[in-house]
This record gives structure tokens, sequence and C-alpha cells, in this order.
């Protein structure tokens, strides 16, 4: 059997993997990263929340990803058919174009999950620290006090091999291997109920009209269910939940579906190509830790939610950047293994929420501003600093600490105690400290991810800290 050595090992090449293992590999970290499947064709997520486009846009691919999805807005529309003129918009808790200008330097997409993996695959690929192998699984995790051994199979050639590493990360899915290797459970309903999905191309645009949202909340009686625009070229996929009693639509023929569906839009006419058909169980559930020694779970191997709100697939991108940046601060020895600790005190309480509301019946209903707080998590607010406002406050984060001093802070502020990470200083003008709220002889010592620091201070309708007065350093 043969045997290599690797700083972290990330199993599962999902978002969560792929974005752990990208931030592992920009600080310069050797790690494998091995799944059994090869990509998926299929386009499940859709949502890109406003703080995930952030951190692609941070990597330089936010062009890449709203090339493979769709111009709309991140909101429903409800109407008995597509064609009806008398139907209403529905916030599903993601910002307008307009909303996200206020706050944000970029704003949400609808893209399919398989494009956004292709776009994270290949900037994965130009990392020399970062080695991916496909057609592998995991079959055996050994765990010791310094390090973790794998036993991974090659699915083609049944080779075995053993890997030692410092860290493993479990972003192997819902029914992680990892996940049970270390002992973890997950806690929360898998039977909420049964939902199947027909995807199909048809030309809208007719029946559209000026209305360009992501979803359509259909109630024909005799054709109930969820429109979903999942891509470009008129892609779209028809979803509804299955009663006992009712025939299942994924197990009749295209004929029966396509007049089933021409109903829910309203239009016998429409020519419908069924593609493709799908069942999935809805579940709210989360682990009852996010680590057990040097093992981590991060993505829907540490929760799994509902598509309601579309938090699940940005809670795990959101996940794998939290611990990437923390691996990495530990294993180049710029911070105590205890920052590892704030993993899943951070992480796991928007996990909570996210899950709960996922299980709501009507959690896909949320104002933008309810949203904010969970998805933004007390990050630096966003404010242009230059004239041609293309630079953003959130530009200014570096990889190690970051301090933003106001225009007359002293040179030479002391660094928090604690990480020994590199350290640059932000001067910033008088127009953005004060629209900051900074003292200008004040310094705010950031993250990697835009928080602060000094110790946040919770408040009730979110995770993050509050902006700025409590993590003012003065000079």
């Amino acid at each position: 059997m043969g045997a290599r050595e690797t700083r972290v090992v990330v199993v599962g090449a999902g978002p969560a993997g792929l974005v752990t293992s990208i931030v592992l590999a920009r600080y310069g970290v050797p790690v494998l990263l091995v799944d059994k499947h090869e990509p998926s064709p299929l386009a499940r997520a859709l949502s890109v929340s406003m703080r995930s486009m952030e951190i692609l846009r941070s990597w330089g691919l936010e062009d890449a990803v709203r090339a493979g999805g769709a111009e709309v807005e991140p909101r429903a529309w409800a109407g008995r058919t597509l064609a009806s003129q008398d139907g209403v918009e529905i916030p599903l808790g993601a910002p307008t174009a307009g909303e996200s200008a206020v706050v944000s330097p970029t704003r949400p997409a609808w893209v399919p999950q398989h494009h956004l993996e292709r776009v994270l695959e290949g900037a994965a690929c130009s990392y020399p620290e970062l080695t991916i192998m496909r057609g592998v699984e995991l079959v055996e995790l050994e765990r010791a006090r310094d390090e973790v051994v794998l036993v991974l199979r090659d699915l083609n050639s049944g080779d075995m091999e053993r890997v030692a590493t410092e860290y493993v990360v479990g972003a192997d899915g819902a029914h992680s291997v990892v996940r049970e290797q270390l002992g973890l459970k997950l806690v929360g309903p898998d039977d909420l109920g049964e939902y199947h999905r027909i995807e199909f191309r048809a030309d809208l645009s007719g029946l559209l009209g000026a209305r360009r949202f992501g979803l359509y909340v259909l109630t024909h009686p005799d054709a109930t269910g969820v429109l979903v625009l999942r891509g470009p070229d008129g892609y779209w996929g028809f979803n509804r939940e299955w009663h006992e009693g009712e025939p299942r639509m994924v197990d009749q023929s295209d004929d029966w579906v396509v007049a089933l569906i021409q109903r829910a839009l309203g239009d016998p006419s429409v020519p419908v190509t069924v593609e493709r058909s799908s069942t999935f169980a809805f579940a709210a559930q989360i682990a009852d830790r996010y680590r057990a020694g040097r093992g981590f779970v991060v993505g829907d191997a540490a929760h799994r939610m509902t598509p309601r709100g579309g938090t699940g697939m940005n809670t795990a991108i959101q996940d794998g950047f939290d611990l990437g940046w923390k691996l990495a601060w530990v294993l180049q020895g710029w911070a105590r293994e205890q920052l590892l600790e704030t993993y899943e005190s951070e992480r796991r309480p928007v996990g909570e929420h996210n899950v709960a509301r996922s299980a709501q019946p009507d959690g896909a209903g949320r104002d933008a501003a309810e949203s904010f707080a969970w998805d933004l998590a007390g990050r630096v607010p966003h404010l242009w600093v230059d004239d041609a406002r293309t630079v953003s406050t959130l530009d200014l984060v570096g990889p190690g600490l970051t301090h933003l001093a106001g225009p007359s802070a002293q040179d030479g502020v002391p660094r928090p105690r604690g990480p020994l990470a590199p350290l640059v200083e932000r001067r910033l003008d008088a127009r953005t400290a004060d629209a900051l709220g900074l003292a200008h002889d004040g310094v705010v010592a950031l993250r990697p991810d835009g928080k602060f620091w000094s110790p946040p201070v919770v408040v009730a309708n979110g995770p993050g800290p509050v902006w700025p007065l409590a993590a003012v350093i003065r000079a």
C-alpha cells in the first residue's frame, strides 16, 4: 500500500470542499482534495448570496461565475399560472440589485451549482499546492494525537493508499464518511417531505414578459408547483411535493409531464422538452459538533437544509472560507491552535439559524434586511474608497491582520494580542473614516474575513459584532 503526506486532506469536492482547499492553497498550505465522484451535471443549488459573491469577487472569479447564470432578481413571483398577470412578488431574503449596491461591491447571483463548481475547480487547479484526486473514496480514518491517517481506495484500480495529514476536513455531503468516522452525529428531522423535480427546456420569454425572477410559485389546482430558472438558455425545473395517494411525477411518461407543465404555464401550445427527473427528501439537520480533534466537517457534512431560503450552499461556502483561513494561520504559525476552536463557535450558530429557517414552511419568504446579519455576519461595511468606485473597503482586507487607520492615527499601533500574522495598515481618508464612524485618530483591526479581531459584540438579530464602536482601538 502506497503512502504520502500532506498538511491537510479535504474529502469532498463540492462548493464547501473546493472553497476550503482554495483558501488553504492561497496561503501556501499543501492540501489534498479527494472525491469519489466526477463533477456532477446537475444544477442543484442556484442562489449564490451576497457574501458568497464577495468571496468569489475577491478571488477574481465574479465574471466567470455570472457567465453561467441568469440575470434575474433573486425574488419569487406567485400566481395561478405563469401566464397570469395578477400575481404578487415575494421576497426570498436576498437583496435586489438596487439594495445590493448600497451595502456591497457585488450582488447575489442566480447560478446553477454545477457551473459554480466548474469555476471553482478551474481556479483550484491553478495552485501548485493543491492536488485533486477524483475517483478516490475514503475507506478508513485513523486518529492520533499529532496526525490523522486516511486509507484511500482508487475506485478504478482498487489500489489502496495511506495518507498522513495534520488535519482532515469532511466536505463529503449529507452522508459524510468523515463525519461518521469522527463520531459526529446529525440532529434533527430528515423526513420533512418527498419532492420531485422535472428539468426541461422551453422558451418562456413570451409568458415572462418583464418579470425576471428566479422562482415562480404556481397555484393552479391541477398543476401546483414551483417553476425555477435553472440556468441560461431556457433551462427550467418544475418542483412539487409528493403526497401519499397522488401520482408520482417522476414515474410518469414524458407526455403526462409535459401536459402538467403546460397547465402550470397556462399555455398548452408552449413546446416543452423533458431533460431529466429526480427526487429528493427535505431535511433540517445539524451536526452535534463541527470538530473532533484534528477532524472538521463543513457544508452538508455539517448541516442539511431544505432549499427554502437558498442558504445551504452559501452556508457551505462560508464554512469553508472560515475554516480555511483559520487552519492556514495555525499551520503557518501565525496563531495558536486555539484559533480553531472559533470555527464551531462562530459557524455553528449560523448553521443552526439557517437549518431552522429552512424547516419552516414559510422559510423561503424573508425580507433582505432580515437576512443581512446572517449572510454578512459582521464583516466591515462596504464603502467605495476611490472616485472611480472600483475599490471597496472590503478590498483593503489582507490575508493577515489589517489595520484600518483614521487619517490622523499615530503609526505603530500595537497589534491585538495573539496573532503573529503579517499586518498591513490601510490609512483611510477623512470621508471614509467618517462614513464608517471611525475616529480620525482611531484604528480598527480586521481578520482576513473582514471581521474585527477584538472580541465581538453579539446582537440579537445576527451572529456578528456591531460596527464599529466595539472594535475601535485608540491610537
